[in-house]
């Protein structure tokens, strides 16, 4: 009896060991379990030098090293038991699994597929082979795999996290493919498996955004606002979408809300994307005094970062120094080569610096690493279509208080070659009538010019014609031309300095006479970063008839809103000539005109196809003729069109003004026509 007891305390107190790692172990297992990683590799790395043949301890060491980052470790290690247990499924999943963790997808996913024709009902190999498939992007493969593994262990909340993610992927890429609608049915499968899913509500909204239904954006950040973050982030969204309905002040407020919500640690990444959103409002809304001042503390705050540079960049796309903007998107390329603000920022601030080869260049980089991308294609087509050859044709017909009526066609064309050289050629058919004299004139003017770009700042336009003429008393063939420097000096400023031959056809009196004014002219107009703007024209005009004629023109006007532009002000007008001959046209020794004027706009260059443009511009002020008594003035002038297609556009217009200068004769004037313009062939670009 007593030999029999010793032996048992012998064999229990020999087991002891095993018996106590069996306890420690299963605080490993917890630790796994957990998460706690880091711990649960030290864990196992003592047990290991107590027991280091046991086979579940390496095991569960190789699984703590994979998931703190030493991949190549565990690949090993799995790869060693698997000589040693060639027939273990449990060590080839874990094997398979670290090759997950050390990003060689492909050789993960041929391996599972052979644990698949092995064991196809596995649930393990099939959850892993799922995930391999959606980190190759192959996400309705990696669908369908994902729902078998469910079909095995239904509700499994890995499964159910791994399936949450594939369906995000999936919907992301067709989200970028513009399949809005297929996106969206995959997030509303989340939604039913993850009520408000932080993720899913994120790209959902970005659909939102991209549908311009800014109400259901509205809505998706207002959901789940568990905590002060949540509520920052959803502020910077609406922040966002009061700046894309062109609520620029309310974005603002939003921007300011979100600043002041924030926590102490500046190393969040909703706290840099907070400061970001500011910033931007404060650009949006024109403020870039306060802005600049903003970027440096960010400068002085993180130091030297891709987002403060694009920041930075914007700020001076917003003030009209295109050139500083290519420098700092540079930066951010230098330092990110796959940088999506770098490198379609940099394509849009070449293009604004009319560097145009350049930026084309710069889009089809960001198509490379975005490919489908839709600012990108967008911004690539306005460049193709900017170096599209296209045909204008124009109709009117318009009458005045002397009885005076023309019908006239016009029909232009430019053709770039290249980026820095466009022929144009012009075709212009023109019949005067005066009913009370019976006196009509048919006038026909062809002409042929090139534009060409010498610097990027710097343009040249030139033309050269031949006006034909013919009446019942005459007809002769006069020369025109027109040549001109468009400049810009500075920032936000606008020059053009030239000179035009042109014959005089208002109406058949004066095409009769062969009257020719060589005009000699500067344009120049300044913009501001704080929405005014000033334009002043002096003309000097030498008549054939050796009167002289001078013009000076000048308007200050306030840019509203910009979408679509609603500007309005003061304009000025002031013309000499030095003989009066008021019989034959409107040549007053002195003639001022002062006026309020409003524009509405809708440009045809800024909206989609299928859709409507317009101008409306009206005017009323005052002219004083010479000593005569002052008199009322009036001006109204409109355009409606409609965009068919990014080549094809149709316009009428019309005007009707009494203002003394705005025709030859002096007379109440009214012009009607319509205007169409289609784009013919391929880009010189490509």
């Amino acid at each position: 009896m007593k030999e029999k007891m010793s032996l048992a305390i012998i064999i229990i107190c020999f087991n002891i060991p095993y018996l106590l790692a069996q306890v420690n172990m299963d605080k490993g297992f917890k630790m796994l379990e957990t998460g706690d990683f880091k711990n649960a590799k030290l864990f196992f790395e003592n047990v290991l030098k107590q027991t280091p043949n046991n086979k579940t301890a390496k095991l569960c060491y190789g699984r703590a090293l994979g998931l703190t980052g030493e991949t190549e470790k565990a690949t090993s290690l799995f790869t060693e038991l698997l000589n040693g247990y060639p027939n273990d499924f449990e060590i080839k999943l874990n094997y398979a699994e670290s090759l997950l963790w050390d990003k060689r997808f492909l050789k993960a996913k041929n391996y599972y597929e052979k644990l698949l024709k092995e064991k196809s009902n596995s649930f393990n190999a099939l959850l892993g082979y799922a995930n391999t498939l959606s980190n190759l992007k192959e996400y309705n493969s990696a669908l369908k795999f994902v729902n078998k593994a469910l079909d095995v262990s239904p509700n499994n909340p890995n499964a159910m996290i791994s399936r949450k993610y594939i369906r995000l992927g999936l919907a992301d890429t067709l989200f970028k493919q513009e399949k809005l609608e297929e996106a969206m049915f995959f997030l509303n499968e989340n939604f039913k498996d993850f009520k408000d899913d932080k993720e899913s509500l994120q790209l959902q909204t970005n659909i939102f955004l991209a549908k311009k239904e800014y109400e259901n954006a509205k809505l998706n950040y207002s959901k789940n606002l568990t905590t002060k973050k949540d509520s920052v982030v959803s502020l910077n969204g609406l922040s966002l979408i009061a700046h894309l309905q062109k609520k620029d002040r309310k974005a603002l407020q939003f921007a300011e809300k979100a600043l002041v919500k924030l926590p102490q640690n500046k190393n969040q990444p909703y706290v840099e994307r907070t400061k970001e959103r500011y910033v931007q409002a404060l650009i949006w809304n024109k403020k870039n005094k306060k802005a600049k001042r903003e970027i440096k503390k960010l400068y002085e705050e993180y130091g030297d970062r891709n987002w403060i540079h694009a920041l930075n960049a914007t700020l001076q796309t917003y003030r009209g120094n295109s050139s500083e903007s290519v420098k700092y998107y540079q930066k951010i390329l230098d330092q990110d080569k796959t940088s999506f603000d770098g490198n379609l920022g940099l394509a849009n601030a070449l293009f604004a610096n009319d560097e145009h080869k350049k930026s084309y260049k710069a889009v089809q980089e960001t198509l490379q690493v975005f490919p489908r991308q839709k600012d990108a294609m967008a911004l690539e087509k306005k460049l193709l279509l900017k170096f599209t050859p296209h045909v204008k044709q124009r109709f009117n017909y318009s009458f005045d208080s002397g009885d005076n009526i023309s019908y006239a066609s016009n029909t232009s064309m430019e053709y770039p070659l290249n980026t820095r050289l466009t022929l144009t050629s012009s075709l212009n058919l023109r019949d005067t009538e005066n009913k009370n004299s019976g006196v009509s004139t048919s006038a026909i003017n062809f002409s042929g010019g090139l534009n060409y770009i010498i610097l990027p700042k710097l343009k040249l336009v030139s033309s050269i014609g031949l006006n034909k003429v013919g009446s019942e008393n005459s007809n002769y063939n006069q020369f025109s031309a027109n040549i001109a420097l468009h400049i810009k000096p500075f920032n936000l400023q606008n020059v053009e300095i030239g000179y035009s031959k042109q014959l005089e056809n208002f109406n058949a009196d004066l095409l009769n006479r062969r009257i020719v004014n060589d005009n000699y002219f500067i344009n120049y107009n300044i913009n501001t970063n704080f929405n005014l703007g000033w334009f002043n024209q002096y003309f000097l005009t030498q008549l054939s008839d050796g009167n002289q004629r001078n013009l000076f023109f000048t308007s200050l006007y306030y840019n509203f809103i910009s979408d679509p532009v609603l500007k309005g002000g003061l304009n000025y007008q002031f013309i000499t000539f030095n003989q009066q001959v008021p019989s034959i046209y409107f040549s007053p020794e002195r003639f001022n005109n002062a006026e309020v004027f409003l524009e509405l706009l809708k440009d045809e260059n800024n909206i989609a196809p299928k859709n409507w443009y317009y101008w409306l511009s009206g005017a009323t002020g005052l002219q004083f003729i010479d000593d005569n008594s002052k008199q009322l003035t009036y001006r109204i002038q409109s355009r409606l069109g409609y965009k068919f297609s990014s080549r094809f556009f149709l316009h009428v217009f019309g005007q009707h003004t009494n203002i003394a200068s705005a025709t030859v004769g002096g007379f109440t004037f009214t012009n009607l026509g319509i205007c169409l313009k289609w784009y013919l062939k391929n880009s010189a670009l490509k």
